[in-house]
C-alpha cells in the first residue's frame, strides 16, 4: 500500500466514531475512559462483550457482529490501515454492535475492566517461529498473554484460536492448554476436513479463503482462559 493510500485511511479513520485511538503517555496519565463502562456508555446494553485481537482488517470482527446483533464485537489491532476496512464497513452497514481499539495488544488491560469480556478471538496470529522462550512468550495464546486476559474476561470467559500454523496450534494445545490444565473445549488440526457443523467455518478471511485455495489446513481451538 503507498504512502499516500495509508495517509487517506488515517486520515479517514478519524471520522469514524466507533475507532478509539489512545497513545500509551495518554492512557498512562489520564486512563482509558471506556474502561469497565463500554455497554453503558458505549454501545448503550448489557449485551456480551467479545474482542478480536490482532484483527487486521477486522473480517471476524464484522463477520461476527452481522450474525449476533445481540452480542458487541471489538476488534483490536496496531495497525489502523487495516482496521480502516473493518471501520468503513461496519459503517456502511450501520452496525452499531461493532467497535474498534488502535492498540497494541500487551496493552489490553488498560481498555477494558475486570470481567468486562465475555469471548476472545485469535484469528491468524503471527505464531512467531523458532524455539525459546522468547519466540513463545510474544504468542498471542502465550502463557504472558493469557495473564493479560485473565485480567478482563469474565471466570468462565473463553478463547477462540483460528490459524493455518502448525507451530501456533500445537504450542497452544500442547505447550498452554494442557500444562495449565485449561478446559479444553474443541481441536482439530483440520477444521474443513471433519464434518462438525460450526459457526467458524462460515467465516472465512481473505487470506484464509487464499491459504485453503493452496491446500492449505486450518486448525481451530476452543478453551476457557481461567484454570
Amino acid at each position: 500500500m503507498s504512502k499516500k493510500n495509508k495517509l487517506q485511511r488515517f486520515a479517514e479513520n478519524k471520522t469514524f466514531d466507533n475507532l478509539f485511538e489512545y497513545s500509551y503517555d495518554r492512557i498512562m496519565s489520564e486512563g482509558f475512559p471506556l474502561k469497565g463502562k463500554w455497554g453503558s456508555d458505549f454501545f448503550h446494553n448489557d449485551n456480551p462483550i467479545v474482542l478480536e485481537l490482532g484483527c487486521g482488517k477486522g473480517e471476524y470482527t464484522v463477520g461476527l457482529a452481522r450474525a449476533h446483533s445481540d452480542i458487541n464485537y471489538i476488534g483490536v489491532d496496531i495497525k489502523g490501515a487495516r482496521i480502516w476496512r473493518g471501520l468503513k464497513q461496519s459503517n456502511e452497514e450501520q452496525l452499531s454492535n461493532v467497535a474498534f481499539v488502535r492498540a497494541r495488544i500487551d496493552q489490553i488491560e488498560h481498555f477494558f475492566g475486570p470481567g468486562e469480556v465475555s469471548e476472545i478471538w485469535v484469528t491468524f496470529p503471527d505464531p512467531h517461529p523458532g524455539e525459546g522462550v522468547r519466540n513463545a512468550r510474544h504468542r498471542l495464546t502465550s502463557p504472558e498473554f493469557l495473564q493479560r486476559y485473565r485480567k478482563i474476561v469474565k471466570p468462565d470467559g473463553i478463547l477462540n484460536l483460528k490459524t493455518d500454523s502448525p507451530i501456533m496450534y500445537d504450542f497452544t494445545l500442547h505447550e498452554v492448554v494442557e500444562k495449565e490444565g485449561l478446559e479444553l473445549l474443541y481441536a482439530s488440526n483440520d477444521l474443513y476436513g471433519n464434518d462438525d457443523a460450526l459457526e467458524v467455518k462460515s467465516i472465512r478471511t481473505f487470506y484464509e479463503q487464499m491459504w485453503l485455495d493452496q491446500g492449505l489446513t486450518i486448525k481451530f481451538i476452543r478453551f476457557k482462559i481461567n484454570p
